[in-house]
């Protein structure tokens, strides 16, 4: 249970004075919905105001605070479409306009009453030969007031919020902040010279305190560490079955290549965890083709030999079918069985397959969360393969653990190539073999950046494609950081492609019903329709080989890694495949970095450690480029900083600790919980 000390954090945003139903809607926008996220949300940065005690001694282009009286109030010639100005002066006669558009007219008539003076902070320009400041910041009344103002955080908003409203919320969420215990080790807390807990916080919202900023980064990587270290240590506690298997299987396999170097390294080094005791907890790291799905069908057979099942956890039901359809066919010389089940199968048919499965019958079970229901039992279940690891929780991947009579082996997968700066940070708890060669034969994809204002040579491009009897994808731009506008410009788009290729034309994004989507996607897969327009949800596991044409609308505006991996839905088959980069207007100098470099290679490491070069503080781990959940409080520079130190702490309290029953052990299960990765603490005995 959560302890009681850290309740007032959890409590509702709308316990805080204000809050009601109507300002709950934009804080919920913002994920701001307990006093503990206000707390923690921290301002995007600061404006630093100077206070002049007269318009001279303020420089053009700078934020100031000055005391100016009103002389007048001139109104636009034309009510609503001109401005509004305030003509001003300070104490020694300096004339400045305020000046005001629109409905902020009101505003101004009410705040600068003619004859009195006020604080006004804002930026200082020029317009003609007359000074001004347009839409001033704040006015105030109160002589003490403007010296708040000099360092003022700036915050995230959205529609509904403003910079005062939120203030004034975070302000009274850290009037809450209870005392915490220390859990920091001694040593490295006075090494850094870092504040405790309660003043960071509030020091990280008064201005550009580094130490502030760090400490709480360093909280959030230790209770990250903590917990993925808590699954290994629980993981090497219990018992498993060692599995070795006698090549019987794998001896029949029937593969149409070669198996490269990496992918004979890490069946070796699975095997070699599979024949231990202690349940092997690995990560196979690959690049877009790099063959993850043999090597997990190798480690499933050597399962299957030693007479035990295996199970493989796919993110979505078109990625379950598909895994299905290559397993059922590679394996079928070695005569495993291979089923699948998804939420789809009712009646009868999931009826008789829970039977196989229970009576031993099924080897290897193909799903989507369905394998791990509690009316799914396996007769001897022993390995567990997760595809696209990112997208699980590490609870969903300790319920499918417990399915086995004793703890089974796992082996997680993802296509996603991760910096090896940032591994630890989401991957500390396991061991990793990578993927980092292509098998040989594999055609390189012709990458080419083109200008949006080509639109129509590119459309009809595509449809030359379409006509010589091949498929294409259209991948349409992120706008903003609304899902809701990345629809809307999917939607639009395939309403413009529809109509110049009618039926031929299928639609894919993530709110369409299920069903929906995935009778377009079978449309797709089984070449009754040539064209997919899609927002990301085709990033992984779209597997079409004879789609060979990938188009990105405004590219710039992906990350790297996920350009990289929409790339990799094409080049799959034995033709040459294209992937054509449309580009807006106006590109920022990363951008065409970005661009150049997708031209340069096709190395998915080699992507992902440019990208975290290019996008320097940047959305870590690249939130929107696979689905992983990013760090509230430490930015990408404070991860590569902190995170070993974090991770070398958090093993040598475990090892020191590993029941975390000592003063500061208590002080890290207050750490879990405030940072809810408590699935850590209940791993503990008596946790």
């Amino acid at each position: 249970m959560r302890p009681d000390i850290l309740n007032p954090l959890f409590a509702e945003s709308q316990t805080l004075d204000g809050v009601g139903p109507k300002l709950s809607k934009p804080l919920e926008k913002l994920g701001l919905t307990r006093v503990k996220d206000l707390a923690y949300h921290l301002p995007e940065r600061f404006v630093t105001r100077r206070a002049i005690a007269n318009l001279d001694d303020g420089a053009e282009g700078e934020q100031v605070i000055v005391a100016l009286t009103a002389t007048e109030h001139r109104s636009a010639r034309n009510p609503g479409r001109g401005p509004y100005r305030v003509m001003a002066q300070d104490e020694i006669g300096n004339i400045c306009a305020l000046t005001y558009f629109g409905r902020a007219s009101y505003t101004a008539k009410k705040q600068l009453p003619v004859g009195e003076k006020r604080w006004v902070a804002g930026r200082l320009d020029r317009y003609g030969d007359m000074l001004q400041i347009v839409h001033p910041d704040h006015v105030e009344t109160d002589s003490a007031a403007h010296l708040a103002r000099l360092n003022e955080p700036v915050y995230a908003l959205s529609e509904g919020l403003t910079q005062p409203r939120v203030a004034g919320l975070v302000a009274q969420s850290l009037e809450r902040l209870p005392s915490l215990p220390e859990w920091i080790e001694p040593g490295q807390f006075e090494r850094e010279g870092w504040p405790q807990w309660n003043d960071a916080l509030h020091l990280a919202h008064k201005g550009s305190h580094e130490k502030a900023r760090d400490r709480l980064a360093y909280d959030e990587l230790l209770a990250n560490s903590l917990a993925l270290l808590l699954v290994r240590a629980d993981g090497r506690r219990k018992r498993g079955q060692p599995l070795r298997g006698d090549r019987s299987l794998r001896d029949r396999l029937d593969l149409p290549f070669e198996m490269t170097g990496a992918q004979k390294r890490s069946v070796a080094e699975i095997e070699g965890d599979l024949q231990q005791e202690a349940p092997m907890l690995r990560l196979l790291q690959g690049d877009v083709g790099a063959g993850k799905t043999v090597v997990a069908l190798e480690a499933m057979l050597i399962a299957v030999e030693a007479g035990k099942q295996a199970a493989l956890l796919a993110p979505t039901e078109i990625l379950a079918r598909q895994h299905f359809e290559t397993l059922r066919k590679m394996a079928a010389p070695t005569g495993a069985e291979v089923a699948l089940l998804t939420g789809r199968a009712k009646g009868r048919e999931r009826e008789g397959l829970l039977m196989s499965l229970i009576g031993g019958d099924i080897d290897i079970l193909v799903g989507t969360h369905a394998i791990f229901q509690d009316s799914v039992t396996y007769n001897d279940l022993a390995l567990v393969v997760i595809d696209e690891q990112h997208r699980f929780g590490v609870q969903q991947r300790l319920s499918l653990a417990a399915k086995g009579k004793r703890a089974p082996h796992t082996l997680a997968m993802t296509a996603t190539p991760i910096p090896r700066s940032l591994t630890l940070a989401q991957y500390g708890e396991m061991d990793v073999s990578r993927l980092d060669e292509l098998p040989p034969g594999r055609q390189a994809i012709d990458t080419r950046v083109v200008a949006q204002d080509r639109m129509e040579d590119v459309v009809a491009g595509v449809e030359r494609h379409l006509a010589s009897g091949q498929q294409a994808y259209w991948v349409c731009p992120m706008v903003r950081d609304s899902e809701t506008a990345d629809i809307a410009a999917a939607e639009a788009r395939y309403a413009s492609l529809k109509e110049r290729f009618g039926d031929d034309v299928v639609l894919v994004h993530g709110q369409l019903r299920p069903e929906v989507k995935d009778a377009n996607m079978e449309r797709f897969a089984g070449g009754e329709a040539k064209l997919l327009v899609a927002t990301t949800v085709i990033e992984v596991g779209v597997d079409v080989p004879s789609a060979t044409l990938m188009v990105i609308e405004q590219a710039e505006r992906f990350g790297l890694a996920q350009l990289h991996q929409l790339r990799g839905r094409v080049g799959r088959g034995s033709e040459k495949s294209v992937c054509l980069l449309l580009r807006g207007g106006e590109l920022s100098e990363t951008g065409r970095k970005r661009l150049a470099l997708m031209r340069e290679t096709q190395d998915g490491f080699r992507i992902a450690e440019e990208d975290l070069e290019l996008r320097g503080g940047g959305e870590l781990l690249g939130t929107r480029q696979s689905g992983e959940a990013a760090f509230r409080t430490a930015n990408l520079e404070q991860v590569q900083k902190l995170l070993p130190a974090a991770h070398a702490d958090a093993r040598l309290l475990i090892e020191r600790d590993g029941g975390l029953t000592s003063e500061r052990g208590e002080a890290a299960r207050v750490l879990l919980y405030l940072f809810e990765r408590d699935w850590g603490v209940q791993l503990l005995r008596g946790g």
